[in-house]
């Protein structure tokens, strides 16, 4: 899948600081893709912007091609987000 393998070129750890990552989601677009575009992620969704759709696109996008859990922890109604990527440590 060409969207798989161009995900694979983007070194998401140099985004993520302090357990976030902040991108810049663009609604309503003809693709699902996560860029980077001039030093910064962009992620272009095919949802709307409306009833909370791209926002709930955004979480799926991110379990199903990168394997990772998130949550919005800031930006539900704008488009710049910052994401806190959820981990499954257990504590002992």
């Amino acid at each position: 899948m060409d969207i798989q393998k161009d995900i694979l070129r983007i070194d998401l750890k140099k985004y993520i600081k302090d357990g976030c990552l902040n991108l810049r989601v663009t609604p309503h677009s003809s693709r699902t893709e996560l860029v980077e575009e001039e030093g910064k992620l962009k992620l272009y969704l095919q949802a709307v912007p409306d009833k909370n759709k791209a926002n709930l696109e955004l979480i799926k996008f991110f379990k199903k091609e990168l394997g990772l859990k998130v949550e919005i922890k800031s930006g539900m109604k704008s488009r710049d987000k910052i994401l806190r990527i959820i981990t499954d440590d257990k504590l002992s």
